[in-house]
């Protein structure tokens, strides 16, 4: 093997410049990813033309501003094995914001747990809190793409409910996501979906979420 001057093999170098085009190309892809909307979200006019009268009549409200919405939707990743691998949390934090298409915020103990070797203050996932368009583009993917993609699927629970009109979807694996390329993955991880609505009953948020598509089991 030629070796260079130092005396290190000269392909030394070749592997490294190729992991940096690696990371860079896909710092750029999560980039691109995390662009705004080009396009008003069709979900967001869904709501207001479809989903509002709907709504309206079903439950007698007087005015559209009475009629229940949908204010956020936070992505939450529990990534255990981070205590003894931070760079699992590493590919987890480009998968979150490949799917989310914004930068996820890294989360960690708050307290410590000595049979778990964890300590306070160390990172152990990410989340990212969706508003506005984001959250209109995720919702439909989620409901048109993502969760017909999943093998066997027959609909999302209906006892998720928190008794104040959110809801919690679990999935098994970030692979539901087009985005995410199985090849391309370090590991496969779940990732907790809550949906926080204004209504005030579990009823209100259930008709609402089904009225924007939420394939609910039945």
């Amino acid at each position: 093997m030629a070796r260079d001057q130092a005396g290190k093999p000269e392909g030394g170098k070749g592997k490294k410049g190729k992991d940096k085009a690696q990371a860079k190309a896909q710092d750029k892809a999560a980039a691109a990813a995390a662009a705004e909307p080009a396009r008003p979200p069709r979900l967001r006019a869904f709501y207001h033309e479809s989903v509002v009268p709907a709504l309206m009549q079903r439950f007698g409200y007087r005015n559209r501003l009475q009629v229940p919405r949908l204010e956020k939707i936070v992505v939450n990743m529990g990534i255990g094995e981070a205590i003894g691998n931070p760079k699992v949390l590493e590919a987890a934090v480009l998968d979150l914001r490949k799917i989310t298409g914004q930068q996820p915020q890294v989360t960690r103990a708050r307290k410590s747990i000595s049979n778990f070797k964890l300590r306070e203050g160390v990172p152990i996932g990410c989340r990212v809190t969706l508003r506005g368009a984001r959250m209109y583009e995720f919702l439909d993917r989620l409901v048109n793409v993502a969760l017909p993609r999943i093998r066997d699927f027959r609909g999302v629970p209906t006892r998720s409910f928190d008794g104040r009109g959110n809801y919690t979807l679990g999935l098994k694996e970030q692979i539901s996501f087009p985005e995410i390329e199985y090849g391309e993955i370090a590991q496969l991880h779940g990732m907790d979906i809550t949906f926080v609505t204004t209504a005030r009953t579990d009823e209100e948020s259930k008709e609402l979420l089904g009225q924007m598509n939420m394939p609910f089991r039945r």
